[in-house]
């Protein structure tokens, strides 16, 4: 048996050779490292397939959710609502840039913020309702979207793990994650759904305002050269990573299904498996499968890990601490909610191999090798 990777971005390379070797080769033969038509073709082929109006590239996903909160001229103090079972990005580029992050708590079963959570944390500062879409499935938008129209706000979603999932409304109405709000923000890091070989980010609108003002400020705030409207950031994505994410968009719809294929394996021969709670998928939406994240009960998670890891299985904690609890945000931190599902979380989360090459023998070697520990115990 091939050894199991967390990721498997290696084979996954080596399926599409000479499309990603042909792409960079493009990118060589016009140099045009900066710009350039194959970010513009990028971009257009990116909105076309999320259904969106403007697609802007930048440097990485952190850098999208900075311009998107940037693009909105909030003032000092303003409050972000963020949730704090999550990675740092949202929150840490609200600090940044001397707004307050709200910390909200998540759904035990989803992973994922709700209307109840938003709703507490709202007050006469709140200007920016930001929800993350994680591990592969979204928030409730159609309920985010309510809030913000009777209280004023805007929605930046946080999507770097869902890029590609649907959304069904309750009229039957489709849309791709990250383009229901403002504004959508991704990560292109290699371990994303739709990953690049290095960094790259994009942030969506269907707001033409917005998208030229984005637009402006990824790049120093200037339209014209050396005429600076605004101050801005560097950000941009680099020509080789958007030729490479062109091959990578054109398969982006089978990698998905390969993720559900393999998630559904899991699920199918891990529901009677007592001791760890599967994750669940909401009915309004698509579950991509960043990650297929477990929850590992009666604190035997770490004893789990360690089992596997010594039958060669890797697997990951995402998040290990929760980010009101993180000291970066010791002293600009605003509310005073409990948070408590969002501290079990980062005790009993564990996150299983979950990427496009896992193979039929080495789900079944992952799943015995769980089954085997809880029958030891």
């Amino acid at each position: 048996m091939k050894k199991i990777q967390m990721l498997d971005l290696g084979t996954q390379y080596l399926n599409i050779q000479t499309e990603i070797d042909n792409a960079i080769k493009r990118v060589i033969d016009s140099a045009q490292f900066i710009r350039g038509n194959e970010v513009e073709s990028f971009e257009k082929e990116l909105a076309e397939y999320l259904g969106v109006k403007n697609v802007i590239a930048c440097g990485n996903g952190t850098d999208a959710l900075q311009i998107a909160l940037m693009s909105l001229d909030l003032d000092k103090g303003d409050e972000v609502i963020c949730p704090s079972f999550s990675f740092i990005s949202g929150a840490e580029v609200t600090g940044l840039l001397g707004l307050s992050p709200v910390f909200v708590d998540v759904d035990y079963d989803s992973f994922l913020t709700t209307k109840e959570h938003i709703l507490k944390a709202i007050t006469n500062k709140t200007k920016v309702i930001m929800p993350v879409h994680l591990f592969g499935q979204g928030v409730e938008m159609e309920e985010i979207i309510k809030i913000a129209k009777q209280y004023n706000l805007y929605i930046i979603e946080d999507n770097a793990q869902a890029l590609g999932a649907d959304y069904s409304f309750s009229n039957g109405e489709k849309k791709k994650l990250g383009t229901i709000g403002n504004i959508g923000c991704t990560s292109f890091f290699p371990s994303k759904n739709l990953g690049c070989y290095g960094d790259g980010g994009a942030v969506f609108t269907n707001d033409d305002n917005l998208a030229e003002r984005i637009r402006l400020i990824a790049n120093h705030g200037m339209k014209k050269k050396y005429s600076h409207e605004r101050i801005g950031v560097n950000s941009r994505l680099d020509s080789l990573q958007a030729a490479i994410l062109r091959e990578k968009l054109k398969h982006l719809d089978e990698y998905i299904f390969a993720r559900q294929q393999a998630a559904k394996y899991y699920t199918d021969n891990l529901s009677s498996c007592t001791g760890i709670v599967l994750p669940r998928q909401v009915w309004y939406c698509e579950h991509s499968y960043h990650q297929y994240t477990i929850k590992v009960l009666n604190n035997q998670r770490d004893a789990l890990k360690d089992y596997l890891q010594q039958k060669d299985i890797p697997t990951a904690i995402y998040y290990p601490q929760a980010l009101h609890k993180q000291q970066a945000f010791a002293t600009i931190q605003s509310n005073k909610q409990a948070i408590e599902v969002s501290e079990q979380l980062c005790n009993q989360v564990l996150s299983l191999p979950m990427h496009t090459e896992l193979c039929i023998e080495q789900l079944e070697y992952i799943v015995k090798s769980i089954k085997q520990f809880f029958e030891e115990q």
